[in-house]
């Protein structure tokens, strides 16, 4: 049976429209995260279909492109009245159009790996997201952590683009901005690593975390930790199982999965050994 949104066109979305997606986020029991919207539609571009009746968004999506070397898909959404009903995968089919010849990523959730392998993406890793109010166990991390300054974002945005492959100065230049900490690393020849928590519905999330060893990271969240009374959320790649062990003896617990898939290229560009969590999985 056709859906009610076929004939329907797909279109760009502007910060105009942050509450609709909010709404829709909440729509599906996501939280709302009005602040992580505000950050992906003024970065990136979004495109959803409007629900018949002028009753919101019906569909949603975002992309945020790293040059015509890498785009991160996210926030795929389908309201529930139109889910399970083509939607989704029309949406996945424009985009992939739209972004013809750059290689794509996403954070995948168990229930749509299925639609994104039929497209062709391929799993080349998992994140596992934990949150909870952490508290350190054992001796406190040996490495200094302290807030970042506006002086340090050129050492920053080139460890970030050594670290993850490709430039995301658009992302990274509204961090100060954006997140309500924002802490650096620095040893005598300089900054060697940095992290940021932002504030979400429930928590702060801890992203992005790129750090040179895993010392470096447990000592970045444990500063983050002590600046909040918040719960944290980290989405930390299961290859640094340390720094798991870590976390979850400091009390935050394994709340779900995500498959990281790619498109179009064998494995994500950079370096993994110093990526911990990504900004947020909805922009890499």
């Amino acid at each position: 049976m056709p859906s009610p949104l076929d004939e329907l066109p797909i279109r760009r979305l502007t910060i105009g429209d942050l509450t609709s997606c909010a709404d829709l986020s909440e729509n599906r029991g996501w939280p709302r995260d009005d602040h992580k919207w505000g950050l992906l539609l003024a970065a990136g571009t979004g495109y959803g279909i409007d629900a018949p009746g002028g009753k919101g968004l019906a569909t949603a999506c975002v992309v945020t492109a790293y040059g015509s070397g890498l785009a991160a898909i996210g926030m795929l959404l389908v309201a529930d009245e139109y889910a399970r009903q083509g939607a989704g995968a029309r949406m996945m089919r424009h985009v992939i159009a739209e972004f013809d010849g750059t290689p794509l990523t996403l954070h995948a959730t168990e229930l749509g790996r299925p639609l994104y392998e039929k497209l062709g993406f391929r799993a080349v890793g998992r994140a596992e997201m934990v949150r909870g109010r952490f508290r350190p166990r054992g001796p406190a991390p040996a490495v200094a952590t302290r807030p970042a300054t506006a002086g340090d974002l050129p050492a920053m945005l080139r460890i970030d683009h050594e670290v993850f492959g490709e430039d995301r100065t658009h992302m990274i230049t509204r961090l100060p901005a954006f997140a309500d900490q924002l802490r650096v690393v620095e040893d005598t020849d300089g900054i060697t690593g940095y992290a940021a928590a932002w504030p979400s519905t429930d928590s702060q999330v801890v992203g992005p975390l790129i750090a040179r060893d895993t010392a470096s990271a447990q000592a970045l969240i444990a500063s983050l930790a002590a600046g909040t009374d918040r719960p944290l959320r980290a989405d930390i790649d299961v290859r640094h199982a340390e720094l798991l062990d870590w976390a979850r003896a400091g009390g935050m617990e394994s709340a779900s999965f995500n498959t990281v898939m790619t498109r179009e290229i064998p494995d994500l560009p950079g370096d993994w050994t110093r990526r911990f969590t990504p900004l947020t999985v909805a922009a890499g």
